[in-house]
């Protein structure tokens, strides 16, 4: 008897942003890295290099960092119609680049205590082997930066263009630029070792590697921490939302909350207090232009004195 005006009263609570093109990239990187680790363990191994064999498992922290962005696409993919979430699995990537983020944190302190070690007791550099085994990570890790390099423009499941922010994919291009940059100042302070002696550089060089690879770690844990906790949209977007609803007639907002529901995606719940109520598809009519709300229930209250009023 309802059910048309049940369907038109419905909202979607899908949120997830569909991004193949990043997930097919980050299982080439996989695959690349896997090689390149068994490649540099195997190798380490046979030919009694220390340097091959740190690396190859150092590349395995990477691995595990590109398992968590596999897994976190499809699980968010088959979970997304799954009414035990209130709110779909929008959040699902952005508790993968959390995770990463800190995988990130904890390479950065091993290189950070390594590096002192290393620092306080100077251990013999095989300047050959550890110079190919940064070339070779540098190599691996460029084509892999290019692979997963973001055009920041996927699509949504509706068909739409969006430019949002992808965690899951940024926190495995961040693991890329980490692995990068740590080969980048390896082949610095090993021709600096090599050719002036200076066996001290080589810790430095990574004592300034772990500070940046913290740093990145940091940041995108400070991007993803607002979205898991229900942080809510910034304060001129809230305010200009109340300043409209507000605007029209003598509605007065008595509870008002908006919170992320999806690195990209905003839910809100609005209840006002007004002495001429309306339908609720009045109220939502005037936030339309607000775009970045993609829920929102409507509570109206009616008022029957003037206390109300403006």
């Amino acid at each position: 008897m309802h059910q048309r005006t049940i369907e038109n009263l419905q909202q979607d609570h899908d949120f997830v942003t569909v991004n193949p093109h990043a997930e097919k990239r980050t299982r080439y990187v996989l695959f690349l890295t896997v090689i390149t680790m068994v490649a540099e363990i195997i190798a380490g191994t046979l030919f009694g290099s220390m340097a091959l064999l740190a690396d190859g498992w150092h590349m395995a922290t990477h691995v595990v960092a590109f398992l968590i962005t596999l897994f976190a696409y499809s699980y968010a993919a088959k979970n997304k119609a799954n009414a035990a979430f209130a709110f779909g699995t929008g959040k699902v990537s952005v508790l993968g680049g959390f995770a990463s983020a800190i995988a990130l944190g904890v390479v950065a302190l091993m290189m950070l205590l390594e590096s002192v070690e290393r620092l306080v007791n100077p251990h013999q550099i095989e300047f050959s082997a550890a110079i190919l085994v940064a070339v070779i990570g540098l190599v691996v890790n460029l084509i892999s930066a290019l692979l997963l390099k973001d055009n920041h423009s996927h699509s949504h499941d509706h068909g739409h263009a969006h430019s949002h922010h992808d965690h899951n994919l940024k926190a495995a291009y961040m693991h890329v630029l980490a692995d990068a940059l740590t080969s980048i100042l390896a082949i610095i302070a090993l021709i600096g070792a090599m050719y002036l002696g200076w066996l001290w550089l080589d810790a430095t060089m990574g004592i300034i590697g772990a500070a940046i690879i913290s740093i990145w770690a940091i940041s995108l844990i400070r991007e993803t921490s607002p979205v898991l906790l229900d942080g809510s949209i910034d304060k001129s977007y809230s305010q200009a939302i109340q300043n409209c609803i507000e605007s029209d007639a003598d509605n007065r907002i008595v509870d008002f909350h908006i919170w992320h529901v999806s690195a990209n995606h905003f839910a809100a719940i609005i209840s006002i207090v007004t002495s001429e109520p309306k339908a609720t598809h009045h109220y939502k009519s005037l936030l339309t232009e607000f775009d970045r709300l993609s829920h929102i229930t409507i509570e109206i209250n009616q008022c029957h004195d003037k206390s109300c009023r403006h």
